[in-house]
């Protein structure tokens, strides 16, 4: 008798236990969305904030070719970093073979100038710098999208046509996980 009483009050606790959850998980489903935007939101405004103090990196977990090829790549190594004046562009793809910074791509550092934000009609922040160094001669186009941290910065080089394009995410340089190869 004592077992069946014991059996019967764990299965009721059990049943009390589990429409607890859904009504838990209702919950969630209704305000996940309202949470979502709250957060893109804050990401957004400290994106914002970076693009201004000139302290961000664009973590790439996309990268579009010149004829519209694209790959997924690993974003701590796809990457463009400005620090003040200074800038890196480094693409790293996930090939067998080294390539010239150890990484299976490139690392250029040099040299921002002519760093102008401004916003479009849509709420979107607009960057756009040269970068000039050693290895690199090119303009920098970011756009932030209104509303989250989601990027796209447009690499164009002075010398050439070979545009390239990444897609990732903006965050504040302290913030960044991002790991630099051997630059030429």
């Amino acid at each position: 008798m004592k077992k069946l009483t014991f059996m019967m009050t764990m299965f009721l606790l059990m049943l009390a236990g589990s429409a607890a959850a859904q009504e838990e998980k209702e919950l969630t489903k209704a305000e996940k969305k309202a949470l979502e935007e709250r957060m893109d939101s804050l990401l957004y405004v400290e994106a914002e904030q970076a693009l201004n103090d000139r302290a961000f990196t664009l973590e790439a977990d996309q990268v579009m070719f010149k004829y519209g090829h694209t790959a997924h790549v690993t974003s701590n190594t796809n990457f463009v970093s400005f620090d003040g004046e200074n800038a890196v562009v480094q693409t790293a793809f996930n090939i067998p073979v080294g390539g010239p910074n150890g990484l299976g791509g490139v690392t250029v550092e040099g040299t921002a100038t002519n760093y102008e934000l401004k916003k479009d009609k849509k709420g979107n922040t607009l960057l756009s710098a040269n970068v000039m160094g050693t290895g690199i001669s090119a303009r920098v186009d970011i756009t932030l999208y209104a509303g989250s941290n989601q990027a796209t910065v447009y690499i164009t080089p002075n010398f050439n046509s070979n545009r390239i394009t990444l897609m990732g995410n903006i965050v504040p340089i302290e913030k960044s996980n991002v790991f630099k190869g051997r630059s030429l």
